[in-house]
């Protein structure tokens, strides 16, 4: 149920343009189509247009969505929108946050803390609505339109495989018509059309647990963190959560008992006197609105595979993940950073097709470990069973007392989820001799450096030293090369594959970053003569304590084969 919400948020509408069409077909065969104009959809475009990949997005809605929706942004989908040179806009908009605190009725029982400190570009989360998310990517991708097609109105209603490409069946107000990709992406949502046309089948738990969203104006000072409750004495029985978002908005999510109706709960006389009781019980007296009602069921469900020949699988198309943890959306956006670059290589020739199934590998992993942290989450924010929620209630009573069993509250907030077992992870002995740093897999950490660029010096971090290419980052005393790494570096780089080169150093140098904090080196686990091979999704790859200039070669070809 909306209400109101246009006072704070005016979404553009887009008229439908049929394509020009022979007979009932598109004129054109394009080489990407990706179904679904959200947040994912949106990404993947941005992820391809920076390898000149051309796509056509094809979303059924007239404009952006509205409402709160996926609220929370992590750490990782800022620093994926920056590689894509959208973040600026989150980050101004954006309500960072760092903790959180959670009561039993009302009393405080746990205070979170999620992982921050100065080595960091980002805020471990923002708070934005999701209108804003959308808006955001669809002005940078409007600053693509020569790559980024993306068609209003129009509804893909069935999907056929064939041997080389793939044909939409697509629907519009002004009429039906085919259209041929060589590959499609589905980000087309929880109730996937290309999913459904294809017979595949989620595998996981439904719950029964049901939250009502709410979206409320309210003018208050409290602080941006995360807030909930436990069988509060505003809505006994229940479990509340609460987030502060841009423009006066509040964010409010509370269970419903198992004997209330669901259409009856999300009407404004039942939501209104709700919130009403809560934001009395904690001390808010400014007058306050609703602006946006809706319902939500908890869901952990993924496909046991990613990829059916040429039609991928992204967002919740993919997988359906419970909102606590915020995971559904974050997890998204890196999918479609994950496919990005393997769909770009395969379609530029630089990379067999088997690096897709390697997206399938890395992002079915990580849906699975998504799930499994969301469904401890779940399980104890909305207790699927009598047992459950005898137990649940037990460790918030002993929370009360008992510091050693707060930790059991931890909400399990995202993170950045590393591949250990990825196929394209090259075996080294002298990985696992590094003391510490990241293992290949595993998302490259940030730090700050000073870095030369153009004759002029700069602050800068290490992520900073990515992009759509493999980058090599070799550690040393002043960014001079040794002969054989040069001659592997002159290589790799009149290789058709996108490659950059960096070099991190001890002391100022033109030809290096410099670690003027002296944090990198011991980060990373590195000494003079350290390397590290990152993929352009910002996954370490490879590493070596001594560089070795064959083995960087063979890893590079390895993952392409």
């Amino acid at each position: 149920m909306r209400i109101e919400w246009a006072r704070y948020f005016e979404p553009r509408h887009y008229p439908l343009i049929l394509p020009p069409l022979r007979g009932a077909v598109d004129a054109k065969r394009h080489t990407v189509a990706i179904v679904g104009g959200g947040p994912i959809g949106l990404t993947l475009a941005l992820a391809l247009a920076r390898y000149g990949i051309a796509s056509l997005v094809l979303e059924a809605d007239d404009t952006v969505c509205l409402g709160s929706r996926a609220t929370c942004i992590s750490r990782r989908s800022l620093e994926i929108f920056a590689q894509l040179g959208a973040e600026q806009a989150f980050v101004s908009k954006g309500l960072p946050w760092t903790g959180g605190r959670s009561y039993y009725g009302n009393t405080e029982v746990f205070r979170l803390q999620m992982p921050h400190d100065e080595n960091q570009k980002f805020a471990p989360m923002i708070n934005l609505q999701q209108c804003y998310t959308e808006q955001f990517l669809l002005d940078a991708v409007e600053a693509q339109s020569e790559l980024i097609e993306l068609r209003w109105n129009t509804r893909v209603e069935h999907a056929r495989m064939h041997d080389d490409k793939v044909t939409l069946q697509i629907s519009t107000e002004q009429g039906a018509y085919a259209l041929e990709a060589d590959w499609v992406v589905a980000c087309d949502g929880a109730h996937s059309a290309v999913r459904q046309a294809l017979g595949l089948k989620f595998e996981g738990t439904q719950y029964e647990g049901r939250y009502v969203i709410v979206d409320i104006e309210l003018k208050s000072d409290y602080p941006t963190e995360r807030r909930a409750w436990f069988d509060p004495p505003s809505n006994p029985r229940s479990t509340l959560l609460m987030h502060k978002q841009p423009d006066h908005i509040w964010r409010m999510d509370y269970q419903l008992r198992d004997d209330e109706d669901a259409d009856a709960a999300v009407q404004p006389e039942n939501v209104i006197p709700r919130v009403g009781s809560h934001l009395k019980m904690i001390g808010e007296r400014e007058e306050w609105k609703p602006v946006w009602i809706s319902m939500y069921k908890a869901n952990a469900l993924t496909l046991p595979r990613y990829r059916q020949q040429r039609v991928l699988f992204a967002g919740d198309a993919a997988h359906l993940v419970p909102i606590f943890g915020v995971r559904g959306l974050n997890s998204g956006i890196d999918d479609a950073f994950n496919l990005g670059w393997k769909l770009a290589f395969v379609i530029r020739g630089w990379a067999s097709e088997r690096l897709l199934d390697t997206y399938s590998d890395e992002r079915v992993f990580a849906a699975k470990e998504n799930l499994r942290y969301a469904t401890k989450s779940t399980e104890f924010m909305a207790p699927p069973s009598h047992a459950f929620e005898v137990m649940r209630n037990a460790v918030l009573s002993l929370a009360v007392e008992h510091e050693w069993v707060r930790p059991l509250l931890d909400p399990r907030q995202t993170t950045a989820i590393g591949f250990p077992d990825s196929p394209l992870n090259w075996p080294s002995q002298q990985s696992r001799a590094f003391p510490t740093g990241p293992q290949p897999g595993a998302i490259l950490p940030e730090c700050p450096l000073m870095r030369s660029q153009n004759g002029a010096h700069g602050s800068a971090f290490c992520t900073d030293l990515l992009g759509p290419h493999l980058t090599a980052i070799y550690f040393s005393d002043t960014g001079e090369l040794p002969a054989g790494l040069a001659q592997a570096r002159e290589h790799l780089e009149r290789a058709p594959v996108p490659f950059a080169w960096h070099s991190i150093s001890r002391r100022p140098s033109i030809h290096a970053a410099h670690d003027h904090t002296g944090r990198v080196f011991p980060l990373f686990g590195a000494h003079v003569g350290s390397l590290y091979l990152v993929r352009p999704d910002g996954h370490v790859m490879a590493r070596w304590q001594q560089a070795d200039a064959k083995a960087l070669v063979a890893a590079v070809q390895s993952a392409l084969d």
